[in-house]
């Protein structure tokens, strides 16, 4: 009969851990969680109950009360990758996504953005389309900035980082 485990903590993307770690792969709205119950392939239960809500980073990791770690990945989802014709246009093309309340990750190189990732809607590909985009059906993980309004979790004193 298959078990249900703890999570005891969050170790953020970086932290050295085994290697050898079951994985799972979630899609960016399942690694929002505060209390959730997920399964590993194997059937055993892991039991998040978090004081506060929190981000499961892609590379991160749950300490669990039967010793193993679990590994969290980005599971890839289908998404449109939009360009712009220079960094003025891709921020007017991120203005019109953020009027839109749309979760967008912002990737970038050297520091400065280069594209940004949307989840796929036909009409607001049409409309970054009309605005003069480029926008590219891909299937890639997906890790939106979190908002105005949602509180991180890596600031030195979190909760979850002084258990």
């Amino acid at each position: 009969m298959p078990q249900t485990v703890r999570a005891l903590s969050y170790l953020p993307p970086g932290v050295t851990r085994s290697g050898d770690e079951p994985r799972l792969a979630l899609a960016h709205d399942e690694r929002r969680v505060r209390r959730r119950l997920l399964t590993l392939s194997d059937g055993t239960g892991v039991l998040i109950d978090f004081p506060t809500p929190i981000t499961l980073e892609h590379g991160s990791a749950l300490p669990l009360d039967d010793g193993r770690t679990l590994g969290i990945d980005a599971r890839p989802e289908a998404l449109y990758a939009v360009t712009g014709r220079d960094l003025r246009h891709l921020m007017q093309l991120s203005w019109h996504l953020g009027n839109r309340h749309l979760k967008t990750e912002i990737e970038s190189r050297d520091g400065l953005p280069t594209r940004l990732k949307i989840l796929r809607d036909h009409v607001i590909r049409d409309m970054l389309l009309g605005l003069g985009a480029t926008v590219a059906e891909v299937t890639e993980p997906f890790s939106p900035e979190e908002g105005a309004y949602a509180h991180g979790h890596a600031e030195a004193p979190h909760a979850l980082l002084n258990r």
